[in-house]
C-alpha cells in the first residue's frame, strides 16, 4: 500500500516539473520569437532602404570605363601615336582566396613573367580590393583561348579588352613624343584618382607627359549586373567616357626623317625651327630607342640593355645635352658689338696669328697659322677669325658679354613644351662666383669670345638663338604644339604662341651686316662653309663651329690632319638659315664627335634644308659642279603649294660664285 502511494506521489511531481519546464520553454520560445519580430521590424521597417541599397550593390556594381587617349599627328596629319585594341588578364583581389596559389595555377595556363607578378603585387597594395588590377597585358590569341577553357578554375580572374598605345614610327619620334607606361604609386599620389579611375597608363616623358591633361580625357561608367562569382551578367546603364583631345605637332615627319638619316647614327642632335613663329619642324636626338617597349611593361633584359648601352640612347641630347658652342656664337657676339656701339661694320683688326692681352705674356692663337690679315666684321665672320672676337669680347667685358648673350636664351631654359630641359652654362662673373673664390680673369673673357671655356649650350638653345636672329631679333618660345582637336571629325583648333618680347635688334643695318657675314660663310668661296651652298635654290646663311673637347698641352699647332683622330678631340657644330634675306627655317646641328663643324655637321644641315625645299616649294636642288655660277635662270620653277613658306623667297644671286679653295682650314 505504501509503495502505491509513493508511486502516485512521484507521478504528480514529475507532472509538475514537466509543466514548469514546458512553461519555461514556451517563455523562451516566445521571447525568441519576440526578438525575431523585433529584429525583423528593425531590418525591414526602420532600415529597409539601407539594406535594399546594400543588396543592390551586391548585385549591381559600377565599373569605370577608361577614356580613349588622344591621338598624336604631325603637322600634315601623319599619325604618330595610335590606340590599338588588346586584351589583358585582370584580377579582383577580394574574390581570390589564396593569391599566391592562384598565381601559381594560372601561370601553368597562361605564361606570366616575374616582372608581371612583381608589378601586379605592387598595384594590389595600392588599389582597393574590389577593383580589378591588371596582371598581364597584351594577351595573344593563344593565351586568350587557353584561359577561356580554364576560366571556371579562376574566380576573380577575367580577360578584359582595352586600348593600348602604339607608336607608328618607332624610334624616329621617341625623343619628341616620349611614351606612356603603367601608373605607379608615385603617379597615384599626384593625379586625381576620380579622373584616372580605370586608367592603367600615364604619359611618362615627351609630349605624352607635357600634354597629359589634354590627351587623357575623362572616364565614363557602366552599371553591370553580376552573379555570385562576381562575373558580369548584363550591362544595365552606360555613361560614355570623354576621349582625350587629338594633338597636331609642329614637326614635319619628312623633315624629321631626313635629319635622322643625315645623322647616319652619329651621336648628337639636329633641330629645325621656323623663325617666324617658333614652330619646331624637326627635333632629332641620336641614338634613339623604341618607345613601344615601355608601353606594356619593358622587360628587365631590354631595360638593362638600354640603360647600360655606352651611347646612352635614352638620353635626349637635343634637350639635355650640353656642349661648348665654339665659333657658332661669333655672329651673336658681332651683333652685340654693333648694338652696344663698340664696333662699326668697317672697323678692322689685324690678325697675325695670335692675340696678346696688354701686360700679359700669354697669347691666344688664331686657328690659321699667321692669321687672316686685316679683317672687318663681315670678313671675320666669313673666315671665323679668332683674333677679331678675342678683341671684341675683351672690349665688351664679361658683364656686358653675358648680359647680351643671355638675351638670346643662352644660360637659361628656352621654355619648350617638353619636360626635362636644362639651362646649360653662360659664362659670367656671377656664375663663377658661386663655384670659385678666384674671381674672373680677362683670359676667361677672351676664350668665351670664341665659344670655349665655361660655355655649355644645348642644341635646342643654339637652334633657338639662331631662329631668333634669323627672325630679325624677334624671340619666340620654341614649341611642338600646333593644333588640338576634339575628335577626328572636329575642326583643328590652332594654339596661340605670340612673340615673347620685342626685337633684340636695334637697327636693321646691324642685322644686315651680320647676315652678310653669315652669307659669306656659305657663298663667298672662301668661307668655312663654302662647299655647302652649291645647287641650292636660295641663299643660305650659316656659321660653323669646331669646339675642342680637351685642352691643349702645348702651344704647338696640331698638324695631324687625320679626321678620325680629330673627331676624338672635337665637337662639330653648324647653324644655318634660309632664304638668307627672308628666313623661313633655321637649323642647328651638333655632333659629339667630328673633325670640323663645316665638314661634318654642315652636310647634315644642308640635307635638312634640301628636304625643306622639296616639302615646302616643290623644288629639288640643282646639281652643280664646284665653281659653277648659279643663276636665277638655272633654277627650276617651283610648284607653289598653298600657304607655302617658300613663296616670295629670292633665289641665289648670279654673282654668288661657289668656288671652294683647296684648303679646308676651319675655326676651332
Amino acid at each position: 500500500m505504501s509503495r502505491k502511494r509513493a508511486s502516485l506521489k512521484e507521478l504528480r511531481g514529475e507532472t509538475a516539473l514537466f509543466r514548469r519546464r514546458a512553461f519555461a520553454g514556451f517563455a523562451l520560445i516566445l521571447l525568441g520569437l519576440c526578438a525575431v519580430v523585433t529584429r525583423y521590424v528593425y531590418l525591414q521597417v526602420y532600415h529597409h532602404d539601407e539594406f535594399v541599397a546594400r543588396s543592390e550593390q551586391n548585385r549591381i556594381k559600377p565599373r569605370a570605363i577608361p577614356p580613349a587617349r588622344g591621338l598624336i599627328y604631325d603637322r600634315n596629319g601623319v599619325l604618330l601615336a595610335d590606340n590599338v585594341p588588346a586584351f589583358r588578364l585582370e584580377v579582383t583581389p577580394e574574390q581570390v582566396g589564396n593569391m599566391d596559389e592562384m598565381l601559381a595555377r594560372l601561370g601553368a595556363v597562361v605564361p606570366i613573367s616575374d616582372d608581371d607578378i612583381t608589378t601586379f603585387k605592387k598595384q594590389v597594395k595600392q588599389s582597393r580590393r574590389f577593383d580589378g588590377v591588371p596582371l598581364k597585358l597584351k594577351l595573344t590569341e593563344d593565351e586568350i583561348g587557353r584561359f577561356a577553357v580554364n576560366r571556371w578554375r579562376f574566380p576573380g580572374v577575367d580577360v578584359v579588352p582595352y586600348l593600348t598605345r602604339r607608336y607608328t614610327l618607332g624610334p624616329l619620334m621617341a625623343h619628341v613624343i616620349g611614351y606612356v607606361s603603367r601608373i605607379d604609386a608615385d603617379d597615384l599620389q599626384r593625379v586625381d584618382e576620380a579622373r584616372y579611375k580605370g586608367t592603367t597608363h600615364i604619359g611618362r616623358i615627351g609630349i605624352e607627359r607635357s600634354y597629359e591633361d589634354l590627351l587623357h580625357g575623362a572616364p565614363g561608367y557602366e552599371l553591370v549586373e553580376v552573379n555570385a562569382d562576381g562575373r558580369t551578367q548584363a550591362v544595365l546603364d552606360t555613361t560614355p567616357p570623354t576621349p582625350g583631345k587629338n594633338i597636331y605637332l609642329t614637326i614635319d615627319v619628312r623633315l624629321q626623317k631626313a635629319a635622322a638619316e643625315a645623322m647616319a647614327g652619329r651621336s648628337g642632335a639636329a633641330i629645325a625651327i621656323d623663325p617666324r613663329n617658333g614652330q619646331v619642324l624637326a627635333f632629332v636626338s641620336v641614338p634613339d630607342f623604341d618607345p613601344n617597349l615601355f608601353v606594356n611593361g619593358i622587360s628587365s633584359v631590354d631595360y638593362k640593355a638600354l640603360t647600360t648601352a655606352p651611347d646612352k640612347p635614352l638620353y635626349n641630347r637635343a634637350l639635355r645635352g650640353v656642349y661648348p658652342p665654339g665659333s657658332t656664337v661669333k655672329p651673336f657676339i658681332a651683333l652685340g658689338g654693333l648694338t652696344l656701339g663698340l664696333r662699326r661694320p668697317s672697323d678692322t683688326v689685324l690678325s697675325t696669328g695670335e692675340f696678346c692681352i696688354p701686360g700679359q705674356s700669354r697669347c691666344y692663337r688664331d686657328d690659321v697659322r699667321g692669321g687672316n690679315g686685316t679683317v672687318n666684321m663681315v670678313r671675320a665672320i666669313e673666315l671665323s677669325t679668332n683674333t677679331y672676337f678675342y678683341k671684341l669680347a675683351l672690349d665688351m667685358g664679361i658683364d656686358r658679354f653675358s648680359d647680351w648673350m643671355g638675351r638670346f636664351g643662352f644660360g637659361s631654359k628656352t621654355g619648350i613644351d617638353l619636360v626635362g630641359e636644362v639651362t646649360g652654362i653662360l659664362p659670367s662673373r656671377q656664375w663663377k662666383a658661386t663655384r670659385s673664390k678666384s674671381g674672373w680673369f680677362p683670359g676667361e673673357t677672351i676664350i668665351a669670345g670664341i665659344g670655349q671655356g665655361y660655355w655649355a649650350v644645348t642644341p635646342l638653345q643654339l637652334a633657338h638663338a639662331t631662329a631668333t636672329f634669323a627672325g630679325r631679333g624677334i624671340p619666340y618660345t620654341p614649341h611642338l604644339m600646333l593644333d588640338t582637336q576634339d575628335g577626328v571629325d572636329a575642326p583643328r583648333e590652332r594654339q596661340a604662341f605670340p612673340p615673347t618680347g620685342p626685337s633684340l635688334i636695334r637697327k636693321p643695318a646691324d642685322w644686315d651686316t651680320v647676315n652678310e657675314g653669315m652669307e659669306a660663310v656659305i657663298n663667298s668661296g672662301k668661307g668655312t662653309g663654302r662647299k655647302l651652298g652649291g645647287g641650292f635654290p636660295y641663299l643660305i646663311a650659316g656659321k660653323s663651329g669646331t669646339a675642342e673637347r680637351f685642352s691643349r698641352k702645348t702651344d704647338a699647332y696640331d698638324t695631324n690632319k687625320n679626321t678620325a683622330y680629330l673627331a676624338t678631340r672635337h665637337r662639330a657644330l653648324f647653324i644655318a638659315y634660309t632664304p638668307a634675306d627672308d628666313p623661313k627655317i633655321a637649323v642647328a646641328v651638333v655632333l659629339e664627335a667630328g673633325a670640323w663643324g663645316a665638314a661634318d655637321s654642315g652636310p647634315i644641315a644642308r640635307k635638312i634644308l634640301d628636304q625643306w625645299v622639296v616639302d615646302e616649294g616643290g623644288q629639288r636642288p640643282v646639281d652643280t659642279t664646284p665653281g659653277q655660277v648659279v643663276t636665277a635662270d638655272a633654277l627650276p620653277e617651283a610648284a607653289p603649294a598653298e600657304n607655302s613658306s617658300v613663296q616670295g623667297a629670292q633665289p641665289a644671286e648670279a654673282s654668288s660664285v661657289l668656288v671652294p679653295p683647296e684648303d679646308d682650314g676651319e675655326d676651332q
